[in-house]
């Protein structure tokens, strides 16, 4: 089921819809850093802005958020523009990497602090603290001070503070990024519950494809301040529009050449190294034009034992045991680090390195897309 259809059929929907209409954004007036952005969000759904450091993600959610202001076209929230209307008023739930908790006050003061600023009385502020701490599983720790938390249980404040007051749209900020790994991944997954039981809109700004796949219902790929892909997390990682996305998404296999024929959706190249192989046409100029292939690892099969479009021969340089895989660098036409992984089935013979092997895959699997300079 796609982003929109979840978010417009399910009746515990209640988050707000987000609309960027040809936003721009400049610091000095000369360079843009975000350019002519047009996204919209349906109630509901979790979008992920994902792309390198000085992609223009994390400036397009402070947009959002109110903390920095458009230098060109408009932003939308539930179909009122909230160009001019400052950050405290836009009933935005907020969490960043740092936790952003007040030093001085206990987890339920902290929690209470937004209740208060909205002249919330005390029984109801109480109850709403209670149920948000409840929620992130720390209904046990509200006399505690910030400092008496481990990194991952203020992180979870974090998140129960920015949900407390029932906002429609909650905004996060590479939030798990100063949290070690089994923990960054535990906190995807309950971040991912909470937003499908409450139903709450969420814009979600990292670096760490990981998240953006475990996390989203569609993912928007940015680099140079433009969206270069938006899509679902599948749709993202197997159907790449571009070689930037292919290469940020994901580990993948690059081979160039020129494009000697093309038919429908299949196209055949003529690789550097004299390397005849078929593809997917999805992002090409036509015959005679530069084009790079991207290939999946997990899709290369070692000596197959059926027919295949492509059949190469390839050079094992490395054998690496992963526990569940076998992650084997080898040379293979143009490309010198060809990846390929094996699932561990308990095989009995392992690549040899320094040997060659025949490697298949199907057209459909080779994605030629821009060239890659």
């Amino acid at each position: 089921m796609n982003a929109t259809a979840k978010a417009s059929s399910s009746p515990d929907i209640r988050g707000a819809a987000v609309r960027f209409d040809h936003v721009q954004k400049s610091y000095d007036g000369v360079v843009l850093v975000v350019k002519d952005l047009n996204l919209d969000i349906s109630p509901g759904e979790f979008v992920t802005m994902l792309g390198p450091s000085g992609s223009g993600k994390t400036t397009c959610l402070m947009m959002l958020a109110g903390f920095e202001p458009a230098t060109h076209g408009e932003i939308f929230l539930n179909d009122k523009p909230i160009n001019n209307v400052p950050p405290r008023k836009r009933g935005i739930g907020m969490v960043f990497q740092n936790y952003a908790l007040f030093p001085h006050m206990s987890v339920a003061e902290n929690l209470a602090f937004p209740l208060e600023i909205r002249k919330m009385g005390k029984s109801e502020r109480d109850a709403k603290v209670k149920r948000a701490l409840d929620m992130v599983e720390l209904g046990a720790f509200g006399n505690r001070r910030p400092a008496q938390l481990s990194g991952g249980q203020q992180q979870r404040v974090a998140v129960a503070r920015a949900l407390v007051f029932d906002p429609d749209l909650v905004l996060m900020d590479e939030p798990l990024g100063a949290l070690d790994k089994q923990l960054r991944e535990q906190m995807q997954y309950e971040i991912k519950h909470i937003h499908e039981s409450l139903g709450v809109s969420v814009v979600y700004v990292t670096h760490d494809q990981t998240e953006a796949l475990t996390m989203s219902d569609r993912v928007a790929v940015f680099q140079d301040g433009v969206i270069q892909q938006l899509s679902s997390p599948d749709a993202l990682y197997e159907s790449p529009q571009n070689s930037f996305v292919a290469q940020f998404i994901g580990e993948n296999n690059k081979l160039s050449g020129r494009v000697t024929a093309h038919e429908g959706e299949r196209c055949t190249l003529l690789l550097d190294d004299g390397t005849e192989i078929h593809a997917e046409a999805v992002n090409i100029e036509g015959v005679g034009s530069r084009s790079t292939v991207s290939l999946r690892p997990e899709r290369v099969e070692l000596e197959p034992s059926e027919a295949r479009d492509n059949i190469v021969n390839g050079v094992v340089k490395e054998v690496l045991y992963l526990g569940d895989h076998l992650r084997i660098v080898m040379s293979v036409a143009s490309n010198n680090e060809f990846i390929v992984k094996l699932p561990n089935g308990g095989r009995n013979t392992t690549p040899v390195e320094g040997e060659s092997y025949r490697l298949g895959w199907s057209a459909v699997d080779a994605k030629a897309l821009d060239p890659v300079s």
